[in-house]
């Protein structure tokens, strides 16, 4: 794998680069800010997050990219193209390999889509790896052999959940449930409960500080600042980790479902590999607290989160180029 080759996550909430020698160089929010006047882009990245809700109303926010699915091909030629310009660098003279992450569940056209913003953003050569087998190769996961293993991957748009083996997808399913949702979920209930307006980034912090899945022992508590909806003015309430369970409850709930579902349609020789090896979490969401716990009391397997999850999916993309250059795949 030569220096120049690149590994992409394209995910619907970030953006992750790896470089083969340097590992995980970018993550960014896959965001553009876009100028609807001009109908130019105006920023990439965390410079266009930065800009969102702080800006005139012509510009608006766009995700290219919404449940690992090109929504916008042009402006998500323009954010690839700049993501591997600056991973890279501008004055890099041999075009770069790239492998991307794509959803199991993509279809030919949208893969086409994919490959095709690749080459106009000035990749060489263009290799497409389906994320459950990305996120296995970068969490070290062994598939090769005749064995079953089984990947949750829980990104900002989409949770899947997947049984491999032999280097292959035996069973796959996914849903439009990620940590972006369970932000929304938070914006809900701290309107309906606590009559304060937040915004999804505020969500987003509570998730991380003090969100949970499962429930805690004690409970741990934020100051959230946000609108008052009666009177319109500033306003700051104490919200617990509990608060947070409920909140998420429902969307957490169809994670498990789907994590239970899966294992249902799992070839039994391969369920009880599953049952010794246990379930592995990656992507985002794996971060939040308690959710191994749920899932492990709600499925009876042993579920642990993968060493580096965030990066799993990226790392595996960046492998996979090596591994097909050593005749592996």
């Amino acid at each position: 794998m030569a220096a120049s080759d690149v590994g992409i996550d394209l995910g619907t909430s970030s953006i992750l680069v790896y470089v083969r020698g340097k590992g995980v160089v970018l993550k960014e929010p896959s965001i553009v800010a876009f100028d609807r006047d001009s109908g130019k882009v105006k920023a990439i990245g965390e410079e266009a997050r930065l800009m969102l809700g702080r800006t005139p109303g012509n510009i608006v926010g766009i995700r290219p990219v919404q449940h690992g699915i090109i929504s916008d091909y042009i402006v998500t030629e323009q954010m690839l193209r700049y993501f591997i310009q600056k991973a890279v660098g501008r004055l890099s003279f041999r075009k770069p390999r790239v492998s991307i992450c794509v959803p199991c569940s993509v279809t030919e056209v949208e893969r086409k889509a994919v490959e095709d913003a690749a080459f106009q953003a000035g990749a060489r050569e263009v290799e497409l790896i389906e994320e459950p087998i990305a996120a296995c190769i970068g969490a070290q996961i062994d598939i090769s052999r005749p064995s079953g293993n089984m990947i949750v991957d829980i990104g900002g748009g989409t949770s899947c959940a997947s049984i491999l083996s032999i280097d292959g997808i035996v069973v796959s399913r996914s849903i439009p449930i990620g940590g972006n949702e369970l932000d929304e979920a938070i914006v809900k209930y701290v309107k309906n409960v606590y009559n304060l307006v937040i915004s999804e980034q505020a969500a987003e912090e509570i998730k991380i500080m003090i969100g949970t899945a499962y429930e805690r022992p004690e409970q741990i508590t934020m100051d959230v600042s946000g609108r008052d909806i009666i009177t319109g003015l500033p306003k700051t309430v104490k919200i617990t980790s509990e608060d947070t369970r409920q909140a998420m409850k429902d969307c957490v709930g169809q994670i498990v479902d789907l994590v239970h579902s899966v294992l249902e349609r799992t070839p039994p020789e391969l369920a009880s590999d599953v049952v010794q090896r246990g379930i592995v979490l990656v992507g985002g969401g794996a971060l939040l607290g308690g959710l191994e716990e749920l899932i492990e009391s709600k499925t009876g397997v042993n579920t642990l989160t993968a060493e580096d999850p965030m990066t799993a999916l990226v790392k595996g993309a960046g492998l996979y180029m090596e591994l097909m250059s050593d005749g592996n795949y």
